[in-house]
Formats: structure tokens, C-alpha cells, sequence
């Protein structure tokens, strides 16, 4: 999910589409946080691990 976010970010920042910017920067951080928890040990949607 994050690198879906940070393909996003590019995409959007190259063809100046807002939309895609906005979903890109959302999605990175949502894969941010679960990449965080999942390897401090935290169970992540049923996952000991989250990649």
C-alpha cells in the first residue's frame, strides 16, 4: 500500500492531477502506519507481520 501511494504521489504530481495527488498521499500514509505497527509486533488485520 505504501508504494502504491508513493506510485500515486508521482503520477499525479507529473500529469498535475489533484485527485490522484490527494489518494496517493492518503494511501502512503495508511501503509506508513500499518508498516510502523506491524513491525513494532502489533497483529494488523489478523497478521503478525504486514508487508
Amino acid at each position: 500500500m505504501l508504494l502504491l501511494g508513493i506510485i500515486l504521489l508521482v503520477i499525479g504530481l507529473l500529469t498535475g492531477t489533484s485527485i490522484l495527488w490527494t489518494i496517493g498521499i492518503i494511501l502512503a500514509v495508511i501503509g506508513a502506519l500499518l508498516w510502523i505497527m506491524g513491525s513494532m509486533g502489533h497483529a494488523v488485520a489478523g497478521r503478525r507481520h504486514y508487508w
